[in-house]
């Protein structure tokens, strides 16, 4: 059924996602196989659009495939090592013709959509030369990218294409991997976001082994990965040394911890999915985050209509009480909510009532955001909170979520338990159980807050 609401929060979050990122620059690998399916058309409108809204697109054409059938065409024969095509003399004019024409079927796509696009030589490498006996021979690395004359392209209006070739200081050509290109690419020019396209599943929790708690979808789909979490996971799945998956996190960690924000790790395959993973904090891949993605804080009174849109639902489910826009102006030094790029989706108070004790109240989450544990970290943050102000307890009132709070460490207790204005004002009616949590010294529930 047709909801208007919910189309209208997404057209919110798509014009503050828009405004956020406008002069920002996106570097986007695309493997050639994506380049090659008929979705490549609304990919490069989408590209295109971000474009034109002033966000600065930079793309690296893949051409494992293309450089494959290239070299097959002619016999020319080149063995791979771990990954790693062994470039030969012999084989480098194919491997360049393979690349050049990669990136030339980017920019022909790009050019129907009435974009300037430009393939440039913008890259230097050095040979990659003998590692643990193997001898590369022209398979190179990544030795210096000129920004300079990169920047001057992206400020003519242009969109810079970068084939997976570089050249010496000398003008010697070496055939280098468009990943680690796209890679050190993002992190030269510090890019807001980096993005690997390729032919790939999602990255599920029943795929990879995984340490702690990540944000997953309903589905086991790895959502977001901290440096932390990526570095973890990167050392849990080093066996899969030839696994895709395994490959993309390991660059997007190395990417994360040189300065650029957020690498987005999608399956290039799907319709319009640049726009669903840049659009929407739920993404449709995995996102491997450097800087900090989601924050607890207090509120303000700008975010007030926010809080009260987001109680609605919960107070028509009969879990939350009616507050009114004044009373959450009235106790506002009391919340918190939890922001994810500028957009709130979740929120709780700690009301204070004397020296030794506090309640939990006024916990709602965003139903869309309720499975990445979001209230969870609330309570564990107003814990924290009182932990610090020295109060010993802490109660809630609930009428469907005991067994909830339990797992959080609370406890049934009784109307007795609160203090004596709290007892006054209880509402026999609602008849709302009453959950307590006895503060320690050191909490084993704020504990975790260092790893969040």
């Amino acid at each position: 059924m047709f909801n208007a609401i919910d189309h209208v929060e997404l057209i919110r979050e798509v014009f503050r996602y828009a405004q956020a990122f406008q002069g920002k620059t996106f570097v986007l690998q695309l493997d050639d196989a994506i380049v090659l399916r008929s979705t490549v058309v609304s990919l490069m409108r989408d590209l295109v659009l971000l474009h034109r809204t002033g966000i600065r697109i930079v793309l690296v054409a893949g051409a494992r495939q293309r450089i494959d059938e290239i070299l097959q065409r002619y016999n020319v024969d080149c063995e791979k090592h771990g990954g790693v095509r062994i470039s030969t003399p012999d084989a480098i004019p194919f491997i360049k013709m393979a690349a050049f024409d990669a990136a030339n079927r980017v920019m022909t796509s790009l050019s129907g959509q009435g974009v300037n696009a430009v393939i440039g030589n913008w890259v230097r490498a050095r040979s990659l030369g003998v590692v643990d006996g193997i001898d590369f021979q022209d398979a190179g690395t990544v030795d210096k990218i000129r920004v300079d004359l990169l920047r001057g392209v992206i400020e003519q209006g242009s969109i810079p294409i970068l084939p997976c070739i570089g050249w010496s200081g000398s003008g010697k050509p070496y055939n280098i991997s468009s990943r680690e290109l796209a890679t050190e690419l993002a992190t030269a020019l510090q890019a807001s976001k980096l993005f690997f396209l390729a032919e790939l599943d999602p990255l599920t929790t029943s795929r990879y082994q995984v340490a702690g708690d990540v944000d997953s979808t309903p589905g086991g789909r790895i959502s977001r990965l901290t440096v932390e979490q990526a570095t973890r996971f990167v050392d849990l799945n080093r066996d899969r040394e030839d696994d895709l998956g395994c490959e993309l996190v390991g660059r997007g960690l190395r990417a994360a911890r040189h300065g650029v924000e957020r690498v987005h790790i999608v399956d290039g395959r799907s319709e319009g999915v640049v726009l669903q993973e840049i659009f929407s904090n739920l993404g449709v891949g995995t996102m491997v985050h450097a800087n900090q993605y989601q924050s607890i804080r207090s509120m303000t009174r700008a975010d007030v209509p926010d809080v009260y849109r987001l109680m609605q639902p919960l107070v028509q489910r009969g879990l939350l009480v009616q507050r009114t826009e004044g009373d959450l102006h009235d106790s506002i030094d009391d919340y918190v909510v939890f922001e994810t790029d500028g957009m709130v989706h979740g929120c709780g108070a700690l009301h204070i009532y004397n020296e030794r004790q506090a309640e939990v109240a006024g916990l709602a989450v965003d139903d869309n955001y309720e499975h990445f544990g979001i209230g969870q970290r609330i309570v564990r943050f107003l814990i924290e909170g009182a932990r610090r102000a020295g109060l010993r307890e802490l109660f809630v009132l609930t009428t469907q979520a005991s067994d909830w709070f339990e797992q959080l460490g609370f406890r049934a207790g009784s109307v007795e338990d609160m203090p004596k204005s709290k007892r006054e004002r209880y509402d026999y009616a609602r008849n709302s159980r009453v959950m307590l949590y006895e503060i320690g010294e050191t909490d084993e529930a704020v504990s975790s807050l260092a790893s969040e």
